[in-house]
């Protein structure tokens, strides 16, 4: 992964007060995310809870982000599909919205797979899980999308993000321990 070395670059060229910026940024790359960068910056030489806490801090602000954008979005198009049907209720002469064509190809079958998950297992479940499958970034926005309250989503991608880059740092900062 070319960018994974480019940000274990990064880290090694900053002075020691910029690493941890540098792990935040990566922290809010999707598939890097809190986990990847937390490795990122033990590697790099961070100590492990500064690294740790500096990819948590970056993933989530990027994951609260892309919440409260993809919320507002749906609220946006709920509120203007509403409004066209008041419209058409009103005296308008026949249907408003286009008919859209069915989607078909990857992010259907994405789509699809985590439709599965989320009535399976819920909210926390598929944030719980979802880094074993999609980024957080990808889960966070399906579930805002799909009109789940943005501090439900908030909370439980908080809980995923810090559990999954904890369980990642304390494995690769023994690793790299293990290996000084």
């Amino acid at each position: 992964m070319n960018l994974i070395e480019t940000f274990q670059n990064l880290v090694a060229q900053v002075p020691d007060l910029v690493q941890p910026l540098i792990v935040s940024l990566a922290g809010a790359v999707p598939f890097i995310e809190g986990e990847g960068a937390a490795g990122i910056g033990i590697i790099g030489g961070i100590p492990p809870v500064i690294a740790a806490v500096a990819a948590m801090i970056g993933n989530f602000l990027c994951v609260a982000i892309l919440v409260l954008a993809s919320a507002g979005a749906r609220r946006a198009i709920v509120d203007r599909s509403r409004a066209k049907q008041a419209v058409t209720v009103g005296g308008g002469t026949g249907p408003t919205e286009d008919a859209v064509p069915a989607d078909t190809g990857r992010g259907s079958a994405r789509r699809e797979k985590f439709q599965r998950a989320f009535e399976r297992y819920g909210v926390p479940g598929v944030s719980l899980l979802g880094p074993l499958l999609l980024p957080t970034h990808f889960t966070a926005t399906m579930l805002a999308a799909s009109g789940i309250g943005k501090g439900r989503i908030l909370l439980w991608q908080a809980v995923a993000i810090i559990g999954w880059t904890t369980v990642v740092a304390v494995l690769v900062g023994s690793a790299v321990s293990a290996i000084r």
